[in-house]
């Protein structure tokens, strides 16, 4: 059974992290100042960009797509197994602030996402015309999504200003998160470990079955 235990907790999973947002908000930019630790000169994303990045013990295989409005309809193509939405909002770019919560709020309540975690970046917060987070979080209505954890944060990209913060708050959050959405496997392991006490493999499942389909008082 130690053999069953291990291949159900212990076997390692790839973090699949989304960089989405509306083109020309950094995207790309943050993720090769997180890869490299550097700025690099980038073109508008035509497709993807995928990165494995690593910060303190953990590693996420990090996908960047591009932003323009007739890509973003294949934005569900990258969902399978995502586990953080990291979505990147311009805070210059108040004429298009509005498109951006729009946005964020429809990949917010697609069904595939309802388990993931949830960081909106306030880009180029240093530009004369940027809007502070605070603004931004209201105008977005960033409390109302239902993602959760979720956080906020401003940066400045080309100074990597507060990236660093960005992977610890994940690193910090996503065992909490992916300890909760295990607990009802871990509930259905009490009943496995009496797997042999069980009179046959038949009623094994019969009562595995109705645990998770049917539900038992």
């Amino acid at each position: 059974m130690g053999n069953f235990k291990s291949f159900l907790f212990n076997k390692p999973e790839p973090i699949r992290c989304l960089f989405l947002g509306l083109d020309a908000a950094g995207k790309t930019t943050i993720l090769y100042c997180l890869k490299l630790g550097e700025i690099v000169t980038t073109i508008p994303t035509i497709g993807f960009n995928v990165e494995t990045l690593e910060h303190k013990g953990f590693g996420l295989t990090a996908w960047d797509v591009g932003g323009r409005d007739k890509l973003r309809v294949l934005y569900r193509h990258y969902f399978e197994k995502t586990k953080i939405i990291i979505f990147v909002i311009d805070s210059s770019d108040t004429d298009r602030l509005m498109e951006a919560k729009e946005e964020l709020h429809k990949i917010c309540a697609e069904d595939q996402l309802q388990n993931c975690m949830l960081l909106v970046l306030a880009n180029k917060q240093d530009l004369e015309k940027s809007m502070p987070v605070d603004e931004i979080r209201k105008a977005i209505e960033f409390d109302s999504i239902v993602l959760k954890p979720k956080q906020i944060f401003g940066t400045v990209a080309t100074k990597r200003d507060n990236l660093e913060v960005v992977l610890d708050w994940i690193r910090d959050n996503y065992e909490e998160n992916n300890n909760r959405l295990i607990q009802p496997v871990a509930e259905t392991y009490n009943d496995i470990k009496d797997i042999t006490k069980a009179e046959s493999w038949i009623e094994y499942f019969k009562k595995i079955t109705q645990k998770i389909f049917i539900g038992t008082n």
